[in-house]
């Protein structure tokens, strides 16, 4: 089964890897979640009893991972490069991969999460909660438990390019489904429906009441308010 791999990288493009830092857990998480929130401004109008709560932005995605270290050498599948290695030592190359300040850049490095088909992050760590759980008669700790929470992170251009995907300015293609009507796929492209009849006419359609299904229609960019 592949192990669950956090790859470092000096630059937010993650074109070059740094390996010397790379992260292999010794063993696989035992579980991991994603959270995704949209913003809202809930506030309420004076004199107002309900709320109408307006769209702000979309936050980052985040990944929880919950896995452990340990140093008892009885866990089944634990990887056998880590098996000789105290705890103190995996923890350390962990933090050293995800958490420590990079003195080349200033702030913790950018950091990619590969986890078998569902699992393909790249992000940053938010925050890291380790419980030392297990301890030898020495009270050097035999296994750790971390908690880790990591933010998608998208490079300003990949977040500009994803806001204006559905942009009235772009061109776009959409193929007709079963129950598709033109005025209202007008709608959803330009959020204005009085398109619709240029939008047959370019499609070369007979009527812009009966839209073939499997049809892909062409949506061209206009200026705004104008419908000749």
């Amino acid at each position: 089964m592949d192990k669950f791999t956090i790859q470092s990288f000096e630059k937010n493009d993650f074109a070059k890897e740094d390996t010397s830092r790379r992260f292999t857990a010794p063993i696989n998480p035992e579980s991991f979640s994603k959270k995704f929130k949209i913003g809202l401004d809930k506030r309420k109008g004076h004199g107002n009893d309900g709320t109408n709560p307006q769209y702000i932005a979309t936050d980052p995605e985040e990944l929880r991972l919950d896995f452990i270290l340990d140093g008892t050498g009885t866990m089944q599948g634990y990887l056998d490069a880590y098996k000789k290695m105290k705890v103190h030592d995996q923890l350390a190359a962990f933090l050293n991969c995800a958490y420590n300040m990079d003195g080349d850049i200033h702030r913790p490095r950018f950091l990619k999460i590969k986890w078998g088909r569902d699992v393909d992050f790249q992000c940053l760590l938010s925050d890291v909660d380790i419980n030392f759980t297990l301890f030898d008669d020495t009270g050097d700790p035999l296994r750790v438990r971390i908690s880790a929470t990591f933010l998608e992170y998208k490079t300003a251009q990949e977040r500009l390019q994803e806001d204006r995907v559905q942009s009235p300015d772009l061109s776009h293609y959409q193929k007709v489904n079963q129950g598709d009507r033109l005025d209202l796929m007008t709608y959803g492209n330009y959020n204005d429906s009085s398109y619709f009849l240029k939008i047959a006419q370019i499609n070369k359609l007979a009527s812009p009441r009966n839209v073939p299904v499997g049809m892909t229609l062409y949506f061209p960019p206009f200026d705004k308010g104008t419908t000749n």
